[in-house]
């Protein structure tokens, strides 16, 4: 299990939202997880923010800080998923105003801060690359700090989920995707050819909804309504791929995925292939082979973590 200090860039949406719920778990050995941060992506700022500190109050972790950050991509009006996630960015669950305050610093600032103050830090992102690339522009020295970033973004073989070419993280800010990507330090990079051999079919929420935890009791009406009918009637599936709770899983447990060392580059200008990953899987190019680019998934291992790790709730 990792060890190394964490933060959580994301933007919740229901498959950050269980990334998140598996993350922040009761545990003997919990992630060492110094800062969630939040940035625009599948609904605006103001509901993603809210959304996430609705998590971590609701997962009882409000010793974890949360900070807001960028509203909008580096150079593109933002693009949203509400037609996916609800108009609240978290269908299927019941909205409050959660009591744990939001830090006034603002999430790029928080990044820098920990970045500068704490060696080893690896950057977990699972919505749009803004504030990463921001923080990055801010601040260049904080570059050889990091030590990895692990990343659901992008698509090969399985093109693209919000165009024909493109992931919608990656889609949202091409231009901080392409920054990220070029930057030297190692990614591990979780994109749907992966994250569509992860489903949650309906025998797992099931399942799940077995636990009978107060977690499970929050969780399986998530995934029992329009999020995962959405991913099912378009991609015609029997369940539905919860993306960003790769990057979790990888953390607990990486042996439940293969990879292929690549370089990747993103496409910024182009309004056809706005978004498009250019992954170098037969290394035809000269780039850097800096990304662990994820092809391969034990999907009964995933869930069999995730009943693990949400199971951990009924000792709250």
């Amino acid at each position: 299990m990792e060890t190394r200090p964490l933060i959580f860039d994301c933007d919740p949406g229901q498959d950050d939202a269980i990334s998140l719920m598996m993350a922040l778990a009761p545990s003997d050995t919990p992630l060492d997880i110094r800062a969630i941060t939040v940035t625009a992506g599948n609904t605006v700022l103001d509901k993603c923010q809210r959304n996430a500190r609705m998590i971590v109050e609701l997962c009882k972790r409000t010793d974890i800080p949360v900070y807001a950050g960028c509203d909008a991509p580096l150079e593109l009006p933002l693009a949203t998923a509400e037609e996916v996630h609800g108009s609240e960015g978290l269908d299927g669950v019941e909205i409050f105003e959660p009591a744990l305050p939001l830090q006034a610093e603002h999430a790029v600032d928080a990044i820098i801060r920990i970045c500068r103050t704490v060696d080893n830090v690896l950057i977990v992102p699972t919505g749009p690359l803004t504030n990463i690339a921001t923080a990055f522009r801010r601040a260049p020295d904080i570059i050889s700090r990091v030590r990895e970033i692990v990343i659901m973004g992008g698509a090969r073989s399985e093109a693209g989920n919000i165009t024909p070419s493109a992931e919608f993280n990656a889609y949202v800010d091409p231009h901080a995707a392409a920054e990220i990507f070029a930057t030297s330090v190692p990614k591990t990079v979780f994109g749907l050819d992966v994250t569509h051999k992860t489903l949650i079919r309906p025998d797992h929420v099931k399942k799940l909804g077995e636990l009978n935890n107060y977690m499970t009791d929050i969780l399986v009406p998530m995934l029992s309504g329009g999020y995962a009918e959405f991913d099912a009637q378009k991609f015609g599936t029997n369940g539905t791929p919860i993306h960003d709770a790769c990057t979790t899983a990888y953390l607990l447990r990486p042996d439940l995925f293969t990879f292929r060392q690549v370089g990747i580059r993103v496409e910024a200008e182009s309004e056809l292939t706005r978004g498009c990953t250019s992954v170098d899987y037969w290394h035809g190019t000269d780039w850097d082979r800096d990304c662990q680019w994820a092809v391969g998934a034990d999907a009964d291992g995933f869930f069999d973590l995730m009943v693990e790790r949400l199971a951990l709730y009924a000792k709250l």
